[in-house]
């Protein structure tokens, strides 16, 4: 079985930050993934369920509502390494484009204070599995470390 394009990633050498995983076509259409890495993989502890949940839930319905990039949005969803997410949107773009989207919607969950959309029995399957204080950590942490002051290692996949 050939290997998929996420695995050839060097991980050991993968720092934090915001990169282009893939760009496909959809008919005559482009997609993009963004790997946003909060967690250097294999070198510090990955995020729990809870906060990767709740992060999940905010993210999601964050980025749904931001007026510039809501029709855009396919998905934003957790890793299964639990060391980031993923963003697809459509359209052709580069870290640099939405470095910005990302920024805003980790500032808005490094700040959220209230009840976590979503977060009840009825709109989630697994509402009981929320963090909110370590998900504004994580977020928190995310945004000041990387994302202000994200440089080409943040930005671009390793050689």
């Amino acid at each position: 079985m050939e290997k998929i394009a996420s695995f050839k990633i060097d991980h050991e050498r993968l720092m934090r930050g915001v990169f282009v995983s893939r760009i496909d076509g959809v008919g005559e259409e482009k997609v993009t993934t963004f790997d946003i890495r909060m967690k250097m993989p294999n070198r510090e502890p990955v995020m729990n369920t809870a906060e990767i949940h709740t992060i999940e839930h905010l993210g999601a319905t964050f980025l749904r509502n931001l007026s510039e990039i809501k029709d855009k949005v396919i998905y934003f969803g957790p890793m299964g390494c639990r060391t980031g997410f993923y963003l697809i949107v459509s359209g052709e773009l580069t870290s640099k484009d939405i470095l910005p989207v990302i920024s805003e919607t980790f500032l808005f969950i490094s700040q959220y204070d209230g009840e976590v959309p979503g977060a009840d029995p009825v709109s989630c399957g697994n509402y009981l599995d929320m963090n909110l204080r370590m998900a504004v950590y994580e977020a928190d942490k995310f945004y000041k470390e990387v994302l202000l002051c994200a440089k080409r290692e943040n930005l671009e996949y390793p050689d």
